[in-house]
């Protein structure tokens, strides 16, 4: 049994050798000509996600804490882009993956994730916690959980996780040490890397994360109380969450952001201008924060670097943010935020709500 753990934790290691770093693209913003503004682009990933990274560590975790052997079940509650980094990690390892997400999810989500060989278990009442642990107990599987899992399976402390990446990359740069670093949360597991890794490394860069309308985390953050809940859920995939999630930690991050969904959404499209490509929502919520903070420090005459993340592209999204009537139908109208966006890039001046 010790051989297959050893011969899965090798095709891991291999399958992340032969990836190279993700590109940290640099956004020239003529109107602030003392902030330079990076993306670390994580949508060139083998799965096109952040979330490759989190699923890569959470099958070594699970192997070498002995819960994945021969033969386990892989359970996850996920109808995003986890799920495909997932099932692409599962099918690697030769193990079965089973994705539990609600009934509804969009066709072209199951299709990605059925690519790479996974199931999808779909359920009517939203609750896909307590599905997935159902089913880990019926299939003696291994449920995942990467809500809980997602702050503890990566070494924060270095080891190539994308701390450390950012600032390598920043090394040659004009402000090598990032002023800020801006990003959202889902799990919370990669605010949760930065902000230990911030410390650890004794940077002065601060952490800001995004949140999108319909999530608890900004409440939480600026309450304490973890025990939040919200009826909605978010309509920027892949981030936000109607409940306080385990692995998000609010002592490691310095400032949050509240995000309307129309300015995540007409950011992206300010942004295809910008880089000549499409990138999620999340993304959008992201550098609509980022301008925040930017248009803060331009303000107040500060110079320094400030750098966000590509958290995926946009060919996933193009039924939703990226369909014109799908803004329509659902009551989302941009063209204020859009102009917000135009007059920043050319004269630097943004709302600060901070």
């Amino acid at each position: 049994m010790r051989e297959w753990v050893n011969q899965a934790i090798a095709r891991i290691e291999s399958d992340f050798q032969r990836s190279s770093d993700t590109h940290l693209i640099k956004v020239e913003l003529p109107a602030l000509p003392d902030i330079d503004f990076y993306l670390k682009d994580e949508s060139t990933h083998p799965t096109g996600s952040l979330k490759h990274r989190l699923a890569r560590s959470l099958f070594l975790y699970g192997l070498c804490n002995g819960y994945i052997l021969e033969g386990t079940p892989i359970i996850e509650s996920s109808s995003g882009s986890t799920a495909v980094s997932e099932a692409y990690f599962a099918r690697l390892i030769g193990l079965r993956f089973i994705a539990v997400m609600p009934r509804g999810t969009s066709q072209q989500k199951i299709d990605q994730i059925c690519f790479y060989q996974g199931e999808c278990h779909l359920v009517d009442n939203g609750d896909i916690y307590s599905a997935a642990q159902r089913l880990a107990q019926e299939l003696d599987g291994h449920y995942m959980d990467q809500f809980t899992n997602a702050e503890r399976v990566t070494d924060w402390r270095g080891n190539n996780n994308i701390a450390d990446s950012i600032f390598e990359q920043m090394s040659c740069e004009r402000y090598p040490e990032p002023y800020w670093i801006v990003m959202s949360a889902g799990t919370g597991g990669t605010s949760a890397t930065l902000g230990r890794y911030l410390r650890y490394r004794k940077h002065s860069t601060q952490l800001c994360v995004a949140d999108p309308e319909h999530s608890v985390f900004y409440d939480a953050y600026r309450t304490g109380d973890r025990s939040l809940t919200a009826t909605k859920s978010s309509r920027v995939e892949g981030i936000g969450r109607p409940r306080v999630e385990p692995s998000f930690i609010a002592s490691v991050i310095d400032h949050m952001i509240k995000v309307p969904d129309e300015a995540s959404f007409a950011t992206i499209h300010f942004l295809q201008k910008l880089l000549n490509r499409q990138c999620g929502a999340s993304t959008g919520t992201n550098v609509y924060a980022s301008f925040q903070i930017m248009a803060r420090m331009h303000q107040q005459g500060q110079s320094g670097s400030v750098v966000s993340l590509l958290c995926d592209g946009g060919e996933r999204y193009q039924h939703t943010c990226y369909n014109e009537k799908w803004l329509q139908d659902n009551g989302y109208d941009l063209t204020g935020y859009r102009n917000q966006l135009d007059a920043f890039y050319h004269s630097g001046r943004f709302p600060v709500t901070f």
